[in-house]
């Protein structure tokens, strides 16, 4: 098959594009360094010809929620509209897991107005929640570290390898539009504050952590807001197989 990537050079659509790669499918990838921008529209019919399916793995960095339903929405109906144009059978969205449950997250705002154009928009799709990937507590870190300190809140999460969720994603396009959303997690919770702790650990950072609902990670994600429903498919690497591979890149035992 023929499938676009959207966000294919980032850390789930890397993923992706490398195991449609090996499994034959002939992979375009769309991305502002390829010469395709979604905002503006640049390069995106082209890159569309000739595609059975399309895998929105993007991702857009918008604080305001207002801003992000506007900038989730915009991207989202110019995409499905080139895509009902060039005939495209299947749309397949990566969504967050717990999106419906998490009133105050600007983040989350765009995704759900994304989440809801999919679903009356004009191409078949499949819509896959997943869980926040084993780099999110690092990540967490790197964004609120200010003169050695970081907030991050003791949030219990379900995280989830970005190499699992590029596998499943390349799966979904792979078959028949759902008309459904399905969860994925990984395969056990984990405390988002001791995730932060082990990752810095394993990287060699010196850095103190404070717990606090009052970074980037708000109180209304405390509780089992994150948690997979009974019918999420559950992904095989844990965040300890995930840290043993980040403490092997700095040459760890």
């Amino acid at each position: 098959m023929r499938i676009v990537v959207i966000g294919g050079t980032g850390l789930a659509g890397r993923h992706t594009a490398e195991v449609l790669a090996r499994d034959g499918h002939d992979v375009v990838i769309v991305a502002r360094s390829m010469g395709i921008d979604l905002d503006t529209g640049e390069g995106l019919h082209g890159a569309l010809a000739g595609a059975e399916a399309v895998i929105d793995a993007g991702n857009v960095l918008v604080e305001d929620a207002d801003d992000a339903r506007a900038v989730f929405g915009a991207r989202t109906e110019r995409l499905l509209a080139a895509e009902a144009l060039a005939g495209v059978g299947h749309h397949v969205l990566l969504s967050i897991l717990g999106v419906d449950r998490i009133a105050g997250n600007a983040h989350y705002a765009g995704k759900r107005r994304q989440e809801d154009l999919v679903r009356r928009g004009p191409v078949p799709w499949t819509i896959v929640r997943a869980a926040q990937f084993h780099e999110f507590a690092i990540q967490v870190v790197d964004w609120t570290l200010h003169d050695g300190v970081a907030p991050v809140a003791p949030a219990l999460i379900h995280p989830v390898a970005a190499a699992d969720v590029g596998a499943v994603l390349a799966e979904v396009a792979a078959g028949e539009p759902a008309r459904d959303t399905l969860e994925l997690a990984g395969p056990e919770p984990q405390d988002l504050f001791d995730m932060a702790r082990r990752a810095a650990a394993a990287q060699g950072r010196q850095i103190r952590l404070v717990p606090s609902f009052r970074g980037v990670v708000s109180a209304d994600m405390a509780g089992d807001v994150n948690a997979p429903g009974p019918g999420a498919r559950l992904a095989s690497t844990t965040f300890d197989e995930w840290l043993a591979g980040v403490g092997r890149e700095r040459g760890r035992p």
